[in-house]
C-alpha cells in the first residue's frame, strides 16, 4: 500500500512539475514584465474573436447558389432628388423606362425630402413631384412610385427627435403631403436610430393608418442586423454610433410596415468573399426576422467609394448578388415577396446594371 501511494505521488509530481516551473518563473519576473504579458493576453482575446467572426462570415460565401434564387419581380431602386426638383425631363423618364425594361424592378424610392428637423416638409423642396408621378406612371405602368422621406435623428445627431409626439405628428402630415403628389407609397429612412428607441415604432404606428387609408404602401430602410449577438450594444458604447440593430428590434419594425429594405452596404468588409459572406448572413438574419406577408429587400451598392467604411474593390454588385442568392437558398428559397434594392441611381454605372442583370435577373 505504501509503495502504491509513493508511486501515485511520483506520478502526480511529474504531472505538476511543468506548472510549478511556470509558477516559479512568473514569480521571478518583474512587475512590469508580468503586466506586459497580461496586456498581451487581454489584447489577444478580441483579436481571436474577430478572426473567428471573419472565418464565420467567409464560410457564408461558400457553396453554389440555387438556380431558383433569382428575381421575383419585386426589386427596387433608390432615385435621387433630381427627379422632383426640376433637373430631369421627360426624356430622362423615357431613358429610365428603357433601363428598367426586362429587370425585376417594381418599386422606385424617389427622394422627395429631406424633412425638416421638426418633421415638416416644405412644398418648395419637391416642386416637380406631381409632374414626375404623372410622367412616370405613364412611362412605367406597373411600377410603384414611393416618396422617399428621411432625416438624421437624435440622440446621435442634433436633428429630428423621434421621441417627440408633435414631431411624429408633423412627419405623418408630411407623409400625407407626399401621397397627395400622386405617389403610391412612402419610403422612410431615418438614421441613425438606436435599437430600443420607442419613438421609431411609435412613428410607424402613427404613419401606418395614413398610408392604409389611401391604399398606399409603407416602406422603410433599415440598418444591418447584429452579425453576432450584442454587437449593437458594444458599438454604441465604444463609438456612440448606432450601426446595427438587434434582430428583435428589426422584427418589431418589420411587423409595422408593408416593406423593409436592409441597407447592406458600407460594411467595412475588406474583400469580396468577406463582403459576399456578410451579405449572405444578413439575408439569412433578415429572412428569419421578417413576417411572411412583408416584402423584404436586400440593398445592393450601386456606387463606388474607397474609404474605411466602404472598400470599393470589396463591396461589388457581383459579391452582393451572390451573397443574396446563397442566403436566400439556405433560409427560404421559395419566399415570393423578396427582392433586392439598388442604391443609388445617380452613382450607378453600366457595369453595376450588367452585374445585377447577369447575377439576379438573367440567371440560367
Amino acid at each position: 500500500m505504501a509503495s502504491s501511494r509513493s508511486r501515485v505521488r511520483r506520478i502526480g509530481g511529474g504531472l505538476t512539475a511543468p506548472f510549478r516551473a511556470l509558477r516559479d518563473r512568473w514569480r521571478r519576473w518583474s512587475r512590469w514584465r508580468r503586466a506586459l504579458l497580461v496586456l498581451l493576453l487581454v489584447a489577444a482575446v478580441p483579436v481571436t474573436a474577430l478572426g473567428s467572426l471573419f472565418v464565420s462570415i467567409r464560410l457564408h460565401y461558400t457553396g453554389e447558389p440555387a438556380a431558383e434564387a433569382r428575381t421575383r419581380g419585386r426589386d427596387a431602386v433608390w432615385l435621387g432628388h433630381a427627379w422632383v426638383d426640376g433637373r430631369k425631363t421627360e426624356a430622362d423618364v423615357e431613358a429610365l423606362a428603357r433601363q428598367l425594361s426586362g429587370t425585376g424592378v417594381r418599386d422606385l424610392y424617389v427622394h422627395t425630402g429631406p424633412l425638416e428637423h421638426d418633421g415638416s416638409l416644405p412644398p418648395a423642396v419637391h416642386p416637380r413631384a406631381r409632374w414626375f408621378t404623372d410622367t412616370a406612371h405613364r412611362a412605367l405602368p406597373g411600377v410603384r412610385l414611393q416618396g422617399w422621406l428621411g432625416d438624421e435623428v437624435k440622440p446621435e445627431r442634433d436633428a429630428l427627435d423621434l421621441e417627440d409626439a408633435p414631431t411624429r405628428e408633423r412627419v405623418a402630415a408630411s407623409v400625407g403631403q407626399v401621397l397627395d403628389q400622386g405617389f403610391d407609397g412612402v419610403h422612410i429612412d431615418m438614421e441613425p436610430i438606436h435599437p430600443g428607441s420607442a419613438g421609431w415604432p411609435a412613428l410607424l404606428d402613427r404613419v401606418r393608418p395614413v398610408t392604409a387609408a389611401r391604399g398606399a404602401k409603407l416602406s422603410v430602410a433599415a440598418p444591418q442586423i447584429d452579425p453576432v449577438p450584442g454587437l449593437h450594444t458594444a458599438g454604441i458604447l465604444l463609438t456612440g454610433h448606432g450601426k446595427w440593430w438587434d434582430q428583435a428590434y428589426f422584427a418589431e419594425t418589420a411587423r409595422r410596415v408593408d416593406q423593409i429594405a436592409v441597407m447592406t452596404y458600407d460594411t467595412s468588409m475588406p474583400t469580396e468573399p468577406l463582403y459576399g459572406g456578410y451579405v449572405a448572413q444578413q439575408t439569412e438574419l433578415a429572412l428569419r426576422a421578417t413576417p411572411a406577408d412583408v416584402d423584404l429587400l436586400i440593398g445592393l451598392p450601386f456606387y463606388w467609394d474607397d474609404k474605411w467604411g466602404h472598400w470599393g474593390d470589396a463591396e461589388t454588385v457581383e459579391a452582393a448578388v451572390r451573397g443574396v442568392r446563397l442566403g436566400l437558398g439556405r433560409e427560404d428559397l421559395r419566399r415570393p415577396n423578396f427582392g433586392v434594392a439598388l442604391y443609388v441611381d445617380f452613382a450607378s454605372t453600366p457595369e453595376n446594371w450588367a452585374a445585377y442583370r447577369r447575377g439576379w435577373v438573367d440567371v440560367r
